[in-house]
């Protein structure tokens, strides 16, 4: 049995699996990420690799990491929302492990983990996007990954959709994930609730009466739950999300999109209002064939089950 680990480096969290040729996790294990700090990112990812392979037989590993990763794999040169520029991180890890790396951008890992064994198991075109953070892109075209000229292709969260719209950190304006995103979910309904207290009774008591205590999950529970605000603020993620999928449909042409993140556990609280923007706003809607909007199948295991995937190629 061929096993590779696969490394998920998150805003938040830092997850570690083995992984085997079909998919199957055999062991995980999950840390809190501190991403301001990027010497501790990586005495993070050691010790989880050092841990993971003092009991299983690693041949190689695969780290997913948000951000522009060159061509070859090997360096991260930005990340808008991790403390990364022009980290030779291959370089470093193999150095301090002992094992050979890959490095992949995180919603490119999550789209091949969900090409290869999850969602787009019937399909040679998918268009991931990964609704976290920030909002990750991951494209295969005819059964391969899509990189890019430099590497650092699909960066779909930064695809500007209003013009000197809210700030990002990549340093534009009006970025997708500014309003598609768990970040800005929660931003929103923080501001919702702070404009209307009395119609947002019932989240200010989930959250303990705390609006700066609401965060993705929580909105996911009330909305639900049927709670009516809650519900709105997903709808306007989903909507945004769908106009984003029509013009991008109009240059990639996916025969399957799918949505993954944690954001997109709200299930068709998001995906329904999306794919009802995405059907209005679909150049030559009816007169061409449509794509399906769906949700991940692996959770928040598809980039390191892709990770671990592609550290085998």
């Amino acid at each position: 049995m061929s096993l590779t680990c696969g490394i998920d480096i998150g805003g938040t969290k830092i997850a570690g699996g083995v992984v085997d040729e079909h998919g199957t996790v055999i062991e995980e294990l999950r840390v809190e990420s501190p991403a301001t700090d990027v010497a501790a990112i990586e005495d993070a990812v050691t010790g989880l690799v050092k841990d993971l392979g003092s009991r299983h037989d690693l041949s190689a590993v695969g780290v997913g990491a948000a951000g522009y990763i060159d061509r070859d794999r090997s360096k991260i040169f930005f990340a808008p929302n991790i403390a990364w520029r022009d980290v030779a991180l291959r370089a470093e890890l193999e150095e301090r492990v002992g094992l050979p790396f890959v490095i992949e951008n995180d919603a490119n890992a999550a789209a091949w983990g969900e090409f290869r064994f999850g969602a787009g198991l019937d399909t040679d075109d998918l268009l991931m996007l990964t609704l976290g953070t920030g909002v990750g892109g991951g494209l295969v075209l005819d059964g391969s990954l899509y990189r890019g000229g430099f590497g650092v292709g699909a960066e779909i969260g930064h695809l500007r959709v209003v013009p000197d719209g809210l700030p990002c950190g990549c340093g534009n304006r009006g970025c997708l994930e500014q309003y598609a995103s768990g970040s800005a979910l929660v931003r929103e309904t923080r501001a919702a609730v702070r404009r209307d207290p009395a119609r947002a009774a019932a989240l200010l008591e989930l959250a303990g009466g705390d609006a700066a205590a609401i965060d993705g999950p929580l909105v996911t529970r009330a909305a639900q739950a049927g709670d009516d605000l809650a519900r709105a603020r997903l709808a306007e993620v989903g909507r945004w999300l769908g106009e984003g999928i029509a013009s991008l449909a109009a240059v990639l042409d996916p025969a399957v999109v799918v949505i993954g993140g944690g954001v997109s556990e709200a299930g068709d609280l998001v995906l329904d209002p999306a794919r009802e923007a995405f059907d209005a706003h679909l150049p030559g809607r009816g007169f061409r064939p449509s794509l399906t909007i769906r949700r991940a199948e692996l959770g928040n295991r598809a980039g390191m089950i892709g990770a671990a995937d592609l550290a085998r190629r």
